[in-house]
């Protein structure tokens, strides 16, 4: 739900003359895909599997940044952003910013990617968080002259507008689709794989993850909060988002992968890496989760990824690794290592999120060989794909996960990314027949049913 058009003005950036204010309140529960359905610009939307949920229309302020020391800049304008804060209302609905950066820095803002700069966060101008089973609307205005008795005003008028929104939004007809096409087929691909084996067997790279995409052509124009509905339903276990930094496509996607997350002085990730598909029986998928466990080729990619996140937050404090388990998804199943921390430092959550991407699950190892290998090799852009959507606030707190089972939509075309860590024992295609489930998370929610 964007402001009203009296209310509208450009997205700004940080002003060290402009003084952020934000006003809360207590609203009964409402449909969050019709708040989002209500907007058509700078939409977010941001889902934990621990219940918060935050959609957000309009933008008060944006951070924008391209480039190499794209990080830096995002602290930068964050401290000028967050230097004078007038909140009043739950913690839970503390100003914060929503967005994600490029996969990589040097990300080109064209094609299905137009809009999307090298890296963009929002602060909404208009908000719903739901946390612990309590709903709040909050307005955020960020100008020289907001003040308190504005943004009192700005969310009164917001909670008239929402209150003739329906409570419940009815499921709609997914679009359909008229034709897929994969954007590196699969001869080209397994040659792609086929190369990079070379190059592990070699020497000097011990993994490379290779990435494909999917052009979909939809039968219907796509209706993005309403997927996110479907995918609530069928990936609760999951994170959900949105981006959607202009009026054009949104990034959106269901994600089982935390980057980091920093509360206070502690830190939370986890290392998640090989994938096994579900059995269609108990026994059928207890025997897939023992191949995971048991798979020397597994647990070595795992273990590699586990040691490089223990080495990657060594920096900020005390590290510990926890007990290894099977993370089930409702069509995959992964190797899943918790890590933590303790920060010895102050550190904001995106000093945190520059060390760790990309992980070796979406990268590879070394980092500098497998990037190289992968600009060499692959033959399409990533832009946002698998890489950090999330959020931080004033205190440097926030959370991130890893954007994969991914999508960036608009109309009535999608593009769906998936991607396979590739090590020296790698076979080109069964690592092809492992992208295809990973495009289903979306896929099913585009396709309609016979």
């Amino acid at each position: 739900m964007n402001p009203p058009d009296g209310e509208a003005r450009a997205a700004v950036r940080p002003d060290t003359d402009a003084a952020l204010v934000s006003r809360s309140c207590e609203v009964p529960d409402v449909s969050f895909g019709s708040f989002l359905a209500a907007g058509d610009r700078h939409r977010v939307h941001w889902a934990t599997p621990e219940g918060l949920e935050v959609a957000g229309g309009g933008a008060a302020a944006r951070l924008v940044a391209d480039g190499p020391d794209r990080f830096e800049r995002l602290r930068t304008d964050a401290d000028t952003l967050f230097s004078a804060v007038d909140h009043e209302g739950p913690e839970a609905t503390r100003p914060r910013v929503f967005g994600g950066l490029a996969f990589d820095p040097d990300h080109d803002a064209s094609d299905v990617w137009t809009g999307f700069p090298g890296a963009s966060f929002t602060l909404p101008a208009v908000q719903l968080t739901r946390a612990d089973e309590r709903t709040y609307l909050t307005v955020n205005r960020y100008a020289p002259d907001a003040d308190a008795e504005g943004a009192e005003s700005s969310l009164a008028a917001a909670r008239e507008r929402l209150e003739s929104l329906p409570m419940m939004r009815p499921r709609g007809e997914k679009p359909g689709v008229a034709d897929t096409e994969w954007v590196v087929d699969r001869e080209t691909w397994t040659a792609q794989v086929a190369s990079v084996i070379d190059r592990i067997r070699d020497g000097g790279l011990r993994k490379a993850v290779m990435a494909t995409a999917l052009h979909v052509d939809l039968v219907d124009p796509i209706d993005i909060p309403d997927t996110l509905g479907r995918l609530r339903r069928t990936y609760p276990e999951c994170y959900r988002f949105l981006i959607q930094p202009t009026d054009g496509d949104g990034f959106f996607g269901p994600p089982p992968e935390r980057l980091v997350r920093r509360e206070g002085e502690v830190v939370q990730t986890e290392a998640l890496a090989g994938s096994m598909p579900r059995g269609d029986t108990h026994e059928e998928d207890d025997e897939y989760a023992r191949s995971l466990l048991e798979s020397e080729k597994l647990q070595h990619e795992q273990g590699v990824v586990v040691d490089t996140i223990c080495e990657q937050l060594d920096a900020f404090g005390t590290v510990g690794e926890g007990e290894q388990g099977v993370r089930k998804l409702t069509n995959i199943q992964h190797l899943q290592t918790p890590i933590n921390a303790v920060l010895d430092a102050d550190t904001h959550v995106l000093e945190l999120v520059e060390a760790l991407h990309p992980t070796p699950a979406v990268g590879g190892l070394p980092l500098d060989v497998a990037l190289s290998t992968i600009r060499e090799t692959e033959t399409f852009d990533r832009g946002w794909y698998a890489s950090p959507v999330g959020w931080f606030d004033a205190d440097g707190d926030g959370e991130f996960a890893v954007g994969i089972r991914s999508g960036v939509a608009g109309g009535r075309e999608a593009t769906l990314f998936a991607g396979n860590g590739i090590v020296g024992d790698s076979d080109p295609d069964d690592e092809w027949d492992e992208l295809q489930p990973k495009v289903r998370p979306i896929m099913d929610e585009l396709e309609r049913d016979d």
